[in-house]
């Protein structure tokens, strides 16, 4: 593994989308965004394509691959946030330039359909990178303290760092209505299988990650941790789905626990279901697993490394969750 050199305060952050436009944020998501992360020292900058938009919100694979290259060879450049998530950053897998990755090695954050784009450079170079807020996730008015939390853990520190619940979370579209928000006192992690592990993370979204089954773009699984969510678009038979899919990898034998993060309320996903499609499984008998943590498509934000360790123990109702290297 390659761990990227923590993010110190006077760094340059290179913003790029590679997937959804920059375009879609609006001006005062923006601008507080840049506001939030100067606060913690960082420079930001972006790259020269990140308005560009299409038919598809998002800009031509040539921009792309020009942006995210130029923010790993540029030697100002510290750290790199993508603008948000959205449907295609695997276009750009066959094309990237791995070599200029690995021997520029930086961090590199966000999450959703970034899944597909963090795990294969993960794969191809052996760098470890970073599922947490995107660019935009900092423009969020109110519910952001957790987030910038775990966000300063893991990319600004070195120390091994326990991974406790939030407090409350929200599903609110909160880029519609930044006032009006609601908040719901946080359960905290529900045991579905009770036990211990220690491995390196692979995952982040469930959905893209399974786009790189049959590429060279996947992760080992043996000795892993998965760290898994996904968003409104499923359902109890979709996760069913997914997972299995995941589960019949020749490597995946080798899973040794699973971390599942929230899942939208329109998704209907409870934790009874999650329990349910968890159990009909017979390959996860023997492996932890644990559901409700603070990453996904819900807020606040957990950031952790795809690639770092974790240790974690579910022990009756008890859990714990903690980054080990990252």
């Amino acid at each position: 593994m390659i761990f990227p050199e923590k993010l110190k305060r006077g760094d340059e952050i290179r913003v790029v989308a590679p997937s959804r436009s920059l375009g879609i944020i609006s001006e005062d998501v923006r601008k507080l965004a840049i506001e939030r992360l100067e606060a913690l020292g960082l420079k930001v900058t972006f790259g020269r394509h990140v308005e560009e938009e299409n038919r598809f919100h998002s800009s031509a694979v040539e921009s792309r691959l020009t942006d995210l290259h130029e923010a790993f060879e540029d030697a100002d450049v510290k750290g790199i946030l993508t603008v948000i998530g959205g449907h295609n950053s695997n276009q750009l897998l066959r094309d990237l330039d791995y070599e200029v990755i690995r021997a520029n090695p930086k961090v590199l954050c966000g999450y959703s359909d970034i899944t597909a784009l963090s795990n294969a450079i993960l794969a191809k170079t052996g760098l470890v990178t970073y599922s947490g807020p995107h660019f935009s996730s900092f423009g969020m008015k109110k519910g952001l303290d957790y987030t910038l939390d775990y966000f300063e853990r893991c990319l600004m520190k070195n120390d091994a760092f326990k991974v406790e619940a939030s407090e409350s979370w929200s599903d609110d579209p909160w880029y519609m209505d930044q006032e009006n928000r609601n908040f719901v006192p946080n359960e905290g992690y529900h045991v579905i299988s009770k036990g211990k592990a220690e491995g390196r993370i692979i995952g982040g979204n469930l959905c893209t990650l399974n786009l790189l089954q049959g590429t060279g773009f996947m992760p080992d699984l043996k000795g892993a941790v998965l760290f898994l969510e996904d968003d409104f678009l499923v359902d109890a038979g979709t996760f069913d789905r997914d997972l299995q899919s995941l589960l019949h990898l020749p490597e995946a034998e080798g899973i040794r626990g699973i971390v599942i993060g929230r899942f939208q309320k329109k998704s209907e996903m409870t934790p009874v279901d999650v329990a349910a499609v968890i159990g009909s499984k017979p390959e996860l008998d023997d492996i932890p697993v644990i559901y409700g943590a603070d990453f996904g498509h819900t807020t606040p934000h957990l950031t952790f490394p795809v690639g770092g360790t974790v240790r974690f123990k579910a022990i009756g109702e008890a859990v714990s969750l903690e980054i080990m290297e990252h």
